[in-house]
């Protein structure tokens, strides 16, 4: 039986997922440094090509189709009789589980099948036999995502937030494990690539057994007996194909930039007279700005991962004359453009040597700099996605994001053969910004105010300032040379950027662009709000 599910304990199990899920994103971005290590920036190449091939369906399953289940199941719990109330749950269940077996089918023939079409379309047959091993992921989500909705439904969070960082861990270490046996032995990039991918297939096993061995333990004695219970087959289908979409709608348009780039930047490169090998270098290169973007918008993603529920609880409690959201919504708004601002500027400003500290040697540092840019208008769709989401505002969101995807399409078509890799980066920027702004826009029909002039003058001065004190740290620390050598990048871009947060915290804090209640209700707010306090100190 499920327990008590009041809002204390759905907030407890909301922030246990939370944690887990920021911890996932964490990993995911990190590991792809030591992988580009061990092969290369042609290697890296080959697994970031096959990458958005695999990750689609599980963001869309186990992210959407896991929310949405859980939707249509709480819905479901108004139905007074606990017995009917157990055999409708059940027949949603499997009417969404044979749903996405269907949808599995569809998606592994197009890989499994369509695996030489494909990767000839990106330019580079020997990315079939990857297509053909990640395709077999699909075959394992359809059970998951419907476990996952069924314990999000009745609250139990934790077991989702442990299988998600089992499955993390598992998939890191067969990646990074086999792909330095693979480099030891036969030294062959694609073979290694196909490792990497099936560490990814691996660790969702993993963590799909975990979490329905904790199911079968939990609800295997729930509603026995023959399932009578018949509802309408079509709506349920409608509402969590459409529900699931809009929720991983954000998370879905950065795999479709990146789909974008599978498809064009070699082939495009290759077609503008690049050699075969240094087109793949290139693609590879581009690719080391992807885990660098991850960890710039990880506060954003955690903030939105958050604010949704939190909206959607205080727009019910509004609603019966209590509190507004506003202030939650602005706050979000503030924070994240507060720290994806700075996590933008700041990578920009030391990405020499980031570069060569992370990926060995300084290629295109200009090019990933520029690059960096898109961690500001990024950190507001997420935010904005989240916040209409909390409102239940989805079907303009998601057009935006469609928009933005055909912006990144069309600008990667034209810019690539004449300017390179600058022209997919300048894509993503451009498409992202709009996206970013046109969200802004819709979303002041329904919040009248985030933040005043003051703020943003404030937030840019401190972003200057910061950017001053990071260029000064590293002209003292290396000189205006770029550094060659890996521990002097490191000391020069640590140092340096330890001197550009603490000035940049320094002047937010006297400036009070949060409040302290505000950094109170942040992780790790607590110190802030200290130091806040201690500069403001009446003297």
């Amino acid at each position: 039986m499920s327990q008590p599910f009041g809002m204390k304990t759905y907030m407890r199990g909301a922030a246990l997922l939370t944690v887990a899920a920021l911890l996932v994103k964490i990993l995911s971005a990190i590991y792809r440094v030591p992988f580009q290590n061990l092969v290369g920036d042609e290697g890296f190449y080959i697994y970031q090509q096959v990458y958005p091939f695999i990750a689609v369906f599980v963001v869309w399953t186990s992210g959407g189709f896991s929310v949405a289940i859980s939707k249509l199941l709480a819905d479901n719990d108004t139905e007074p009789s606990l017995f009917k109330r157990e055999q409708q749950r059940r027949f949603i269940m499997r009417v969404v589980f044979w749903y996405l077996v269907a949808l599995a089918a569809v998606f592994f023939i197009a890989l499994y099948f369509g695996a030489d079409s494909l990767a000839n379309l990106m330019g580079d047959p020997a990315l079939s036999p990857l297509l053909r091993t990640g395709s077999f992921i699909v075959w394992i989500m359809p059970a998951f995502a419907v476990v996952k909705g069924a314990f999000q439904s009745r609250g139990y969070m934790a077991p989702i937030a442990y299988a998600q960082v089992v499955e993390q861990v598992v998939r890191v270490a067969i990646i990074l494990v086999g792909t330095a046996i693979i480099m030891k032995t036969t030294a062959s990039l694609y073979s290694a690539g196909r490792v990497a991918v099936l560490g990814t297939v691996i660790g969702e096993a993993v963590g799909f057994v975990l979490l329905a061995y904790w199911y079968m333990r939990q609800f295997s004695r729930t509603a026995k007996g023959k399932n009578t219970s018949v509802l309408p087959v079509l709506p349920i289908i409608k509402e969590v194909t459409w529900f699931s979409l809009s929720v991983s709608m954000s998370s879905l348009l950065l795999l479709s930039y990146q789909f974008v780039d599978s498809f064009t930047i070699y082939s495009l490169l290759v077609e503008s007279g690049v050699d075969n090998l240094q087109a793949k270098e290139l693609k590879g290169v581009f690719d080391r700005g992807q885990p660098l973007v991850q960890l710039g918008i990880v506060i954003a993603s955690s903030l939105t991962l958050a604010i949704v529920p939190l909206i959607a609880h205080q727009t019910k409690i509004q609603a019966e004359g209590g509190r507004s959201a506003l202030p939650f919504i602005q706050l979000t708004y503030r924070t994240a453009l507060i720290f994806g601002s700075a996590a933008a500027i700041g990578l920009m400003a030391v990405m020499p040597d980031i570069n060569v500290m992370l990926f060995k040697t300084n290629s295109e540092s200009g090019v990933l700099a520029f690059y960096m840019l898109q961690i500001i208008p990024l950190s507001l769709v997420l935010t904005f996605t989240g916040i209409l989401q909390g409102l239940e505002k989805l079907k303009v969101p998601a057009l935006l994001l469609i928009l933005g995807f055909i912006i990144k399409l069309v600008i990667n078509q034209l810019t690539i053969v004449p300017l390179g890799i600058e022209g997919a980066a300048l894509a993503s920027n451009i498409g992202l910004a709009i996206t970013a702004w046109l969200l802004v826009k819709y979303s002041k029909r329904f919040i009248p105010h985030l933040a005043d002039s003051v703020f943003h003058r404030q937030l840019i001065s401190a972003l200057v300032m910061m950017l001053l004190a990071v260029f000064t740290a590293r002209v003292v620390v290396s000189g205006w040379a770029i550094a060659s050598d890996r521990l002097l990048a490191m000391v020069s871009a640590l140092i340096a950027i330890s001197v550009g947060a603490l000035v940049f915290v320094t002047l937010i804090a006297r400036w009070r662009l949060l409040s302290e209640k505000e950094w109170f209700l942040l992780p790790f707010g607590r110190r802030i709000a200290t130091y806040q306090l201690w500069l403001n100190r009446k003297k």
